[in-house]
C-alpha cells in the first residue's frame, strides 16, 4: 500500500479500473444543467463574481403588515414593493416572488398567471395576515433594487463568497497552482483517465448562478494505491470533493468527500469509496455551525492522510468470509438481500473477476455494481447503504 508520487509531466494519465466502487452522478447534474454564463474558469473569479454580489447585498427584518405590494406604472405585468425605510421601489425577483408567496401561503403559480393588480391585492392580503409578523429580506442594487430573497426572521444566511473563501484556503485558484483542481476525463476507449486537460465551458466544474454555488474538485495528480487489480495492476484512486451552498435558500449547504477512481467527460464520478456527506441548513445557528463544522472539515480531508482509508481497503480485501456457496449465500441473506439479489451479486463478481467473491471488498463491489442498475433511486441508495455498513464492519 503506497501513495504514488505525482507525474506532474506525465501526460498519458493512469490506467483506472471504474468497473468497482459507486457512480455518482450530481456533479454530471449540475454540469449539464448549467448554461454559459454559470461556469467559471477559476476559483478567483467565481469568487470575485459572488463576492461582488454579497457586498452589493444587504439584509434587513421587517414588518410584514408594513410591506405594500403594488402594481407597477411602467410595467403593468411586474409587481413591486415598498419596504420600510426602503430608498426605492424593490422588484422582486423570479426566486424571491416564490418565497413570498409561499410564506403567505399563496400558490405562485397562480399569481403569476393573474394580472399584476390582481396578484398585489392577494399578496397584500397575506402579508397583512402573516402569522410571523416579521420576514427577513435580502435585497441587491443592481441597476434597480430587487429583492432577491425573502425568508423567516430567523433564517441563518451564508453567504455563497464565505463558502468559496473557504475553498480557496485549500485550493487556491483550482486550476492547479495547489493540489486541489478542476478534474481530467477519462478515455473510455483505454480505460486511461488523464488529469491533464485544458479548463474550458466544457470542462469545468465551478458553478454560479443568481441563487446559487457549487464547486467540484479533485487531487489527481497524487494516485493513490489500495490493493491490486485481478491483473495485477494497481488499484488507483484520487481524493475529491464537492460544495454547494445558496444565500437565497434555494438549498442548504453541504460537503461531500470521497475517493474516485475517474471522472468523465460528463462529469460522472466513477469508482467512488467512502463516500461522506454533511450538510447544514440555514436555521438560526448556521452561521456558527458553518464555522465550527463545514469548514474545518474541509481543511481536515484537504490536509489528511489517505492512510486511513487505504488500510481501510486493505483489510476489507483480507477479511476473508465466505469459502464456498453456502457461505456466499448465507453472509448476503442474513444482511438483509433477497435470493435474487443474492444471486445477482455472486454471479456479478464471478463474471467480473472470474472468480466468486470470499473477501468483504469483493462483496461490496458486487453490491455496488448491481445497485448501479437500479432504476428506482430509493433501493439503490439502500444498496450502497449496506455496502457502506459491510467496509465499517471490516474495520
Amino acid at each position: 500500500m503506497e501513495i504514488l508520487a505525482p507525474k506532474r509531466n506525465e501526460r498519458a494519465g493512469y490506467k483506472v479500473d471504474v468497473s468497482r466502487g459507486q457512480r455518482i452522478s450530481r456533479v454530471s447534474s449540475e454540469w449539464f444543467n448549467r448554461p454559459a454564463d454559470e461556469r467559471y474558469l477559476s476559483l478567483n473569479d467565481l469568487g470575485k463574481a459572488v463576492k461582488s454580489r454579497s457586498e452589493r447585498s444587504k439584509t434587513r427584518i421587517v414588518e410584514s403588515e408594513l410591506i405594500r405590494v403594488e402594481a407597477s406604472r411602467d410595467d403593468p405585468e411586474r409587481l413591486r414593493l415598498m419596504l420600510p425605510d426602503a430608498p426605492a421601489p424593490v422588484a422582486p425577483t423570479h426566486w424571491s416572488f416564490g418565497q413570498l408567496a409561499s410564506l403567505v401561503g399563496a400558490p405562485a403559480t397562480y399569481l403569476r398567471q393573474l394580472p399584476a393588480p390582481l396578484a398585489a391585492i392577494n399578496l397584500q392580503h397575506g402579508l397583512l395576515k402573516h402569522r410571523a409578523e416579521q420576514v427577513k429580506t435580502l435585497e441587491i442594487e443592481n441597476g434597480r433594487l430587487e429583492l432577491r430573497a425573502v425568508t423567516g426572521p430567523d433564517y441563518g444566511r451564508i453567504f455563497d463568497s464565505e463558502l468559496v473563501d473557504a475553498v480557496q484556503k485549500i485550493a487556491g485558484n483550482g486550476t492547479g497552482d495547489t493540489r486541489w483542481k478542476v478534474p481530467g476525463v477519462l478515455d473510455w476507449s483505454t480505460g486511461i483517465y488523464n488529469p491533464h486537460v485544458d479548463i474550458s465551458r466544457d470542462t469545468t466544474t465551478l458553478y454560479a448562478s443568481d441563487r446559487d454555488v457549487f464547486v467540484f474538485l479533485v487531487d489527481d495528480l497524487n494516485p493513490i494505491e489500495a490493493g491490486r487489480l485481478p491483473n495485477g495492476e494497481p488499484d488507483l484512486y484520487f481524493r475529491g470533493f464537492y460544495c454547494w451552498n445558496s444565500e437565497v435558500g434555494a438549498r442548504t449547504l453541504g460537503i461531500a468527500s470521497f475517493y474516485l477512481r475517474a471522472v468523465c467527460q460528463n462529469r460522472n464520478l466513477w469508482g467512488v469509496e467512502d463516500f461522506e456527506e454533511i450538510t447544514i441548513r440555514h436555521s438560526k445557528y448556521a452561521a456558527s455551525r458553518f464555522a465550527l463544522e463545514a469548514e474545518p472539515a474541509l481543511i481536515q480531508f484537504a490536509d489528511s492522510s489517505p492512510m486511513p482509508f487505504v488500510n481501510g481497503i486493505k483489510t476489507a480485501r483480507q477479511r476473508i468470509v465466505a469459502r464456498d456457496e453456502d457461505d456466499r449465500q448465507g453472509f448476503l441473506r442474513k444482511r438483509g438481500f433477497s435470493k435474487s439479489e443474492t444471486t445477482k451479486i455472486i454471479d456479478t463478481i464471478l463474471m467480473e473477476e472470474g472468480r466468486p467473491p470470499e473477501s468483504i471488498f469483493d462483496f461490496v463491489q458486487g453490491i455496488t455494481r448491481v445497485a448501479r442498475d437500479k432504476s428506482h433511486q430509493d433501493v439503490r441508495l439502500d444498496m450502497e447503504g449496506k455496502a457502506k455498513k459491510l467496509l465499517d464492519f471490516a474495520n
